[in-house]
């Protein structure tokens, strides 16, 4: 490829809405250009690295005996209202009507196709089990669309989708596909990934894990063990509160007047949050009734647990809605609402606490979370609804936890039959009998992929893309060329012969040293030859890797030679 004829121009100065590197390199290299919020069009460049993405992909879901289809982007809402999903999904869903006014939607993934392509192939024992799989564009009306390919609304995703007769199998093939993730994500080039436990969300089943791209930039929350390696998401890490031993209290009132929060009653009492019960009020989708969580002051409700408890969607509530609460003065201690009341793990045992009096303006002190002290409120199981932080003790051995993020670059859920069951998919066992597969999903977010290996491969002028997933191999600057002939008739001779075994960009302008190699930095191919007039005259030109780490002088017959040794050892790095 010649950059004269390169479509995408390139530019230094950084975008001012951009703020992590990929988003910015992405932009200033000539990879993507906005359409439109949360929507991008790929260039050239970007395109051969999704290619190159998708290659590797798609080779390691074959190695485990996937099967390759295409489901359409477009789908009635029949088949999402057989799930139950049609009506369970939010506007992140796009729905439209055809011009014969039936009701369609937009994929935003593609669990219903799969069931419904396959409970029409799959109906006997025999063909059991089996994975298909696709990549594939999708929309999801994302409310939050940031960092470039980061959160988007038009993405590119494989989704695959397994299905077995028994939980053992699924379990066996579930392992399979997490191995094959590992590989997948070294091969692209990509060493801080880890998988962590997860909760299943919309996507359903029982057992999730996401594979994360380590990143202090990331909007997810991971806590990981030093000590054993347990790695989990807040959403669905185990927290066991310590608390401390105290003397039952006695509970008696203490005027708070306009104190409506933990922090600000821990100044007004000169005490620690520890020593306090928040009430947290939640509404759930579909129910008229509020919910009222009860958790150690010093802790924050898990949204994502508290809706596995309640079973549906849950949204803070605030002051101001209509409900029979006394909003920033709500306690345990005879209270008398239509609510749904929880309490949190952390409170259990917890003696001479802080809490809401439930009239404005009022504390009780020396409050005691026993069955004698709330009465009809004593709850029968103490859930745990809190979210992990930072020195709470691992559920494994027991040792504090870390915190860090991370960005979702994969997902592999074991669906179980919640798809199969709901829309009818059956098949003949070997006895006769009707019975329901068990399936698993697993996606990877192409785009986002290539964004996180800009995070992880990167300097401070741009990608330096691993040899894997790179647009070119190797990237020739001539220096000098437009003015001197024969200088520019060694490059084009070394871009040809290297054409002939090699993915080449040629830069074939005649501009300074200084834009050409701010371009090449920016482009981040691996293997740079440069081509100079002092080079040439003792027959050599220049070998060096855009990383930095090799940089010698070769002789022009040896040339190829040098370039295969450079690119095994670039691949040798990623396979180490």
């Amino acid at each position: 490829m010649l950059m004269s004829q390169l479509l995408g121009e390139r530019y230094k100065e950084k975008p001012v809405e951009a703020t992590m590197n990929s988003h910015i390199f992405l932009l200033r290299g000539g990879y993507i250009r906005q359409v439109a919020a949360g929507i991008y069009s790929l260039l050239p460049p970007a395109k051969r690295v999704t290619a190159k993405i998708e290659r590797i992909i798609r080779e390691e879901m074959d190695a485990i005996d996937g099967q390759e289809v295409l489901f359409p982007v477009v789908m009635p809402a029949e088949i999402w209202r057989e799930s139950g999903r049609y009506d369970s999904i939010g506007s992140e869903m796009m729905r439209m009507t055809d011009r014969g006014g039936h009701d369609m939607v937009l994929g935003m993934t593609h669990e219903e196709a799969s069931v419904h392509l396959a409970r029409t192939e799959a109906t006997s024992y025999t063909r059991y089990p089996f994975m298909i799989y696709q990549i594939q564009t999708k929309f999801r009306d994302e409310p939050r669309c940031r960092a470039g390919l980061i959160r988007v609304r038009e993405f590119t995703m494989k989704d695959a989708y397994s299905f077995h007769i028994s939980q053992e199998d699924l379990a066996q093939y579930y392992d399979r596909a997490h191995a094959a993730y590992e590989r997948i994500f070294r091969r692209a080039g990509l060493k801080n990934v880890i998988s962590v436990k997860s909760d299943t969300g919309m996507m359903g089943g029982s057992i999730a894990h996401e594979f994360m791209f380590t990143s202090p930039q990331g909007e997810d929350s991971l806590v990981i063990c030093p000590t054993c390696g347990y790695r989990a998401n807040v959403e669905v890490a185990p927290v066991s509160a310590v608390n401390e031993e105290r003397p039952l209290g006695v509970t008696t009132e203490v005027a708070t007047p306009d104190t409506k929060t933990i922090e600000e009653l821990c100044e007004l009492l000169s005490t620690t949050a520890e020593r306090t019960v928040k009430a947290c009020v939640f509404a759930a989708e579909g129910r008229r009734e509020p919910i009222v969580v009860f958790i150690r002051g010093d802790y924050e409700v898990n949204e994502a647990k508290l809706r596995r408890a309640v079973g549906a969607d849950v949204f803070p509530l605030t002051e101001g809605e209509d409900c029979d609460l006394c909003m920033g003065f709500i306690g345990p201690v005879g209270l008398k609402t239509s609510a749904k009341v929880y309490f949190d793990a952390s409170l259990k045992g917890c003696n001479d606490m802080l809490c809401g009096a439930n009239k404005k303006d009022t504390h009780l002190k020396g409050v005691n979370i026993t069955a004698e002290e709330l009465g009809e409120l004593w709850p029968e199981e103490f859930l745990d609804l809190a979210k992990a932080r930072q020195g709470d003790l691992c559920p494994v051995c027991g040792k504090p936890l870390d915190h860090t993020r991370g960005i979702e670059v994969g997902n592999i859920f074991q669906l179980g039959t919640k798809y199969s069951a709901s829309m009818g998919m059956t098949y003949t066992d070997a006895d006769g009998s009707r019975k329901t597969p068990i399936m698993g999903c697993y996606g990877i977010g192409v785009g986002r992929l290539l964004a996180c290996i800009i995070e992880e491969c990167c300097d401070n002028y741009g990608p330096i893309w691993p040899i894997s997933v790179a647009p070119w191999q190797v990237h020739i600057c001539a220096m000098g060329g437009g003015k001197d002939a024969s200088v520019k008739d060694a490059a084009n001779d070394v871009y040809a012969r290297l054409s002939k075994e090699f993915e080449v960009l040629y830069d074939d302008r005649d501009l300074t040293a200084g834009v050409t190699f701010a371009d090449a930095d920016l482009l981040g191919v691996p293997i740079r030859v440069v081509v100079g007039k002092r080079g040439l005259a003792n027959g050599e030109v220049e070998l060096r890797t855009r990383d930095g780490s090799i940089n010698r002088m070769v002789p022009l017959a040896e040339l190829e030679k040098a370039v295969n040794e450079v690119k095994k050892e670039l691949y040798e790095r990623i396979e180490g």
